[in-house]
Order: C-alpha cells, then structure tokens, then sequence
C-alpha cells in the first residue's frame, strides 16, 4: 500500500478535501473535516504506526519543556532509532508529499487573507513547514492558547483506531475577560475561558486554523488511565531570513522555503 502511486492518490484526495471544506468563523476561523484520506491510506497509516515506545519525548526533539506525556517523531529527517527502515518508508513517503511544496501552497492559499494580513507585518522572515507524528499519554492536558509568535498555520490530523476517544479532540475557548487577547506564547488557566466547543477525535478527521490572537485552543484534562493519542501535526512557521542583517537595505521582505 505504501507505492508512490498510492501516495499521490492519497496526496490528490486530502488536498481535494482540504482546498474545498468550509471555513467556521467563530470565534476564530476554522476547519474540522473527516474522512481526509482514502480508507485504504488511512488503514495504511493505522499499520504504519510505531509503538509510543519508538517516539521521543517532546522536549529531546524540540527542547520544549513541560509536555512529559508528549512524545514525537519528526517527519522529513533522518529515521529514529526505534522504528524499522521498512515501516519509515512508509512515514518517509508521506513527508516527501507533505513537505514537497504543493501542499505548504495550497495550505496558504487556504489561509491566504489571514496569512497576507500577518506576513505584511513580519519583515525578513521565511515561510517554512514541519510535520511531526505525536503521541499523547493519559494526563495529558493543555491549557487555552494562541500558539507561539512564529506559528503561521496548525493542522492537527487525528488518527485514532476508532471512536472511543471522541471526547479528547481539542478545544476552541473564549476569554471570561471581554476582549482578551493574547499574542502567544503562555498557556492560560481553564478556568478563566469558556469552552465553546471541543473537535471530535474521530478516525481520519482535521482541525486546522491560523494562528491569531484570539485563536485560543487547547485539551481538557485527559484522566483516564491507558489512553493514547496519535496525531499528525502540519505547521506553517515563520523563521527570520538568515542572510538578511548581511544584505543591503531594502523594504521589508517575506520569503518561502518550499
């Protein structure tokens, strides 16, 4: 199943869904799809997944601190030492796709107005992409937030086995305080946010949206013992152009890696 004929037919179908679902608008934009992938690819992605074991904690990937339950395998790099070279084709395949540049592009088409509206005011940066698969333990939780300054765009493809852990999708939250805003970075306390709604974590479904400063999101409490999430993360980024403080002046600029 993990032919590269396979891939670009799962390639076409998600960026067919994607490019055409519908935008919610409150109280921030967004998007929640199902069914992303053909069933047969998503079946795939179900076989292809390595035990949490094989993953490394968040913060010896990425150097964030205070995510214990939280464990990742970068997508696009070199293959982790717990996973076996055949089962990283298959990871590896789906990277080459995801990160090849058709799909960033069509994301920030997607995006295009809220993205225009953020990049005028970032001179001298560059647009990049990242994908991670991410595995979430029981206990995991993360309070209301924007996401970080550098974060353009977050897709979050869920990828349970089947409909047990609906509940532990993740929440849109509205401030208490009328007119809070935040530009990103700290995690707030629950209880000063109102849960508007929380996205199913349904096989083969999508929660995507921009960051902005009113984009809090987050994931309630999860409790009960032995559960486990798999997620696989899209981010759109931004990162200050190198070669810029070497470079003549000029009027601010915005650049794409892919």
């Amino acid at each position: 199943m993990s032919s590269s004929a396979d891939a670009g037919a799962a390639e076409l179908a998600a960026e067919y869904r994607i490019a055409n679902a519908p935008f919610n608008t409150f109280p921030y934009p967004h998007l929640y799809l199902r069914d992303v992938f053909p069933a047969d690819y998503y079946a795939e992605i179900q076989r292809q997944l390595p035990a949490p074991e094989a993953l490394v904690p968040l913060e010896q990937a990425r150097g964030v601190r205070g995510y214990p339950e939280r464990s990742v395998m970068m997508l696009g790099g070199e293959r982790p030492a717990g996973v076996s070279e055949p089962q990283y084709g298959f990871w590896r395949e789906l990277a080459q796709w995801m990160l090849g540049g058709r799909f960033g592009q069509l994301i920030l088409r997607k995006f295009g107005a809220i993205a225009e509206e953020r990049l005028k005011d970032m001179p001298d940066m560059e647009v990049i992409d990242e994908l991670m698969l991410v595995h979430d333990r029981s206990r995991f939780s993360l309070g209301p937030h924007t996401d970080s300054p550098l974060k353009l765009v977050s897709m979050l493809f869920y990828l349970p086995a089947d409909e047990r852990l609906a509940s532990c999708g993740t929440s849109i939250y509205v401030p208490r305080e009328p007119g809070f805003e935040c530009p990103g970075g700290p995690h707030h306390s629950f209880e000063d946010f109102r849960r508007v709604a929380t996205m199913p974590f349904l096989p083969n479904a999508l929660f995507a949206f921009p960051k902005t400063r009113n984009s809090f999101h987050g994931v309630e409490p999860i409790v009960e013992s032995g559960v486990g999430r798999y997620l696989l993360l899209y981010d759109l980024r931004l990162r200050r152009i190198e070669t810029a403080a070497a470079a003549p002046a000029a009027a601010p600029r915005v650049q794409f890696r892919f």
